[in-house]
């Protein structure tokens, strides 16, 4: 029989599961009622675990004071390191949770180019290559491909990226848009027509779309709307809340349905390129698909 490493917890250090659950609960929101009502328990049942932890560790966690629960000493210095095992164990689930099951391409990719690009366009895909089955993980943060939670990934950026092979998809740029219904449908015609607007503040700057107008740079207004999100600055133009400054990437489904117009002719290269990349080495008869299938795409989409 294989012997346990030398740093593994023996049984007797280990107290049940929802007895830490519980005591965390009781010490994070300092009620016993409030930790039932967490964890969708009766207030009788979360008292019996945290007992039973006491009686299990022989002291006491928390001291009562008149109706309510003060964390003792030991129990302060036992809910920081329970909290931090708990998150731990959470943490690690979740990323077994998202690791590629057998059969299936897991592409990592931006929020607002996996909904207004790739989305509408795989079902095309699926319809070319039905034995594959797709997972998008959309996600902000930048993900480590050599990890294994994804097997290829969208990324915006100059690159290249440690460890990673790389195809370039295409360079998007930047242009002024709104909804047709913007003014009762008095649109904006000229660039300085456009900077009279209400604008609608992102995370793209103006500054580089006022150089190529020509125009100076509006001084920042004090009001108006800020949003640091493509997704909420696309919906905030297509209600007709004002000129938005986004990418042709993700604009373009919605100006091809007509519900956001390009106000100018005014197009501003967007600094950061999109890439389909993947670790090196890696093969993959469903990858080969995908990245075959993205590049006819976007060549598709280039001459569109």
């Amino acid at each position: 029989m294989t012997s346990p490493p030398p740093d593994a917890p023996t049984p007797t250090d280990l107290p049940p599961l929802q007895a830490l659950r519980c005591f965390e609960a009781v010490a994070r929101l300092g009620s016993v009622t409030r930790a039932a009502e967490a964890l969708h328990v009766t207030h009788s049942a979360v008292s019996q675990q945290v007992k039973q932890l006491e009686e299990l560790l022989g002291l006491s966690l928390f001291e009562r004071a008149g109706r309510g629960l003060r964390l003792s000493e030991n129990g302060r210095l036992y809910a920081m390191q329970v909290r931090a095992a708990l998150r731990g164990i959470g943490e690690a689930t979740r990323a077994l949770r998202v690791r590629p099951r057998a059969g299936e391409l897991v592409v990592a990719v931006v929020p607002s180019f996996g909904l207004h690009w790739l989305l509408p366009r795989l079902p095309h895909f699926l319809a070319v290559h039905p034995e594959h089955r797709v997972r998008l993980q959309a996600s902000l943060e930048v993900q480590d491909l050599r990890q294994g939670a994804a097997h290829v990934a969208i990324r915006m950026g100059q690159g290249p990226w440690e460890g990673l092979a790389q195809q370039h998809l295409f360079d998007d740029e930047l242009l002024a848009v709104a909804s047709p219904r913007l003014n009762g449908g008095a649109l904006p015609r000229t660039p300085a027509e456009v900077l009279a607007c209400t604008p609608i503040r992102s995370a793209e700057p103006w500054a580089p779309w006022c150089q190529a107008a020509g125009l100076p740079e509006p001084p920042p207004a004090r009001g108006g709307l800020w949003i640091n999100d493509s997704n909420l600055s696309l919906e905030a133009a297509r209600l007709g809340q004002g000129v938005a400054l986004e990418r042709r990437s993700v604009a373009d489904a919605l100006l091809r349905r007509g519900e956001l117009v390009a106000l100018t002719d005014i197009r501003v290269p967007y600094a950061y390129p999109y890439w389909l990349v993947w670790p090196e080495g890696s093969a993959s008869t469903q990858r080969e698909d995908f990245a075959r299938w993205l590049e006819a795409e976007v060549a598709a989409y280039r001459r569109a």
